[in-house]
């Protein structure tokens, strides 16, 4: 008897606790809060977040159902897990984010947002950072299984030789526009030289005219 009382106060005690289960939409205690509270946009991570943790010092990890695509501006991939440092405004340290750009995956290093806001997000991808409008990070979107990043150019022959054409053709590019501007400071230079030489035999010349005239009188 004493054991079927103590079981039926367990499962009561059981019963009246909150069940954490994943869920797809922000909630008071969930990864799009503690985003929101460090004025970030919620939906800088998708929909699927399994569990997180995050501690103190604003170091964060976010696990997902699966990895995944989702579209804003530019498509963004998610791994599996993804983790950072959160601070006021920004995500720093950041892995587990990827942005496309042609045919290229690139790793996002860094998030931030102006402070007060300016209505602009600047994702860091590499070495380069791109800006993209704040409103379009408002919720959470879908996201979409996909495979890891990279795996696409592996699928279609020539596609990552062909974006790597494209960027050493923009790179030549503005070398030579480079080249162009210093060859037409060198010429402007030539010039000018060119022009103080005529000017200086011309004064030379003048000046000896004057000087036989001067002697001839």
């Amino acid at each position: 008897m004493r054991s079927a009382l103590v079981l039926l106060a367990a499962v009561l005690i059981c019963s009246s606790l909150p069940a954490f289960a994943a869920s797809d939409e922000p909630s008071g205690s969930s990864i799009y809060e503690v985003l929101k509270n460090h004025g970030l946009p919620m939906g800088l991570l998708p929909k699927g977040v399994r569990n997180f943790s995050y501690d103190n010092s604003g170091k964060f990890q976010v696990h997902l159902d699966r990895a995944c695509n989702a579209k804003f501006e530019n498509e963004l991939h998610y791994d599996m897990n993804v983790s950072g440092t959160i601070r006021y405004g920004q995500i720093d340290g950041l892995s587990g984010i990827s942005a496309r750009d042609l045919f290229l995956w690139l790793p996002v290093i860094e998030i931030r947002v102006d402070i007060p806001s300016s209505g602009l997000i600047y994702f860091n991808v590499s070495v380069v950072s791109k800006q993209f409008s704040l409103s379009s990070f408002e919720t959470p979107r879908d996201c979409v299984a996909a495979p890891g990043p990279g795996s696409d150019l592996q699928a279609v022959p020539g596609i990552a030789e062909s974006a790597s054409k494209i960027r050493l053709g923009r790179l030549r590019y503005k070398v030579n526009q480079d080249n162009a501007a210093e060859a037409t400071i060198s010429e402007e230079r030539l010039r000018s030289r060119d022009h103080i030489s005529l000017c200086s035999g011309f004064c030379a010349r003048e000046v000896a005219f004057r000087s036989d005239d001067e002697s001839t009188e």
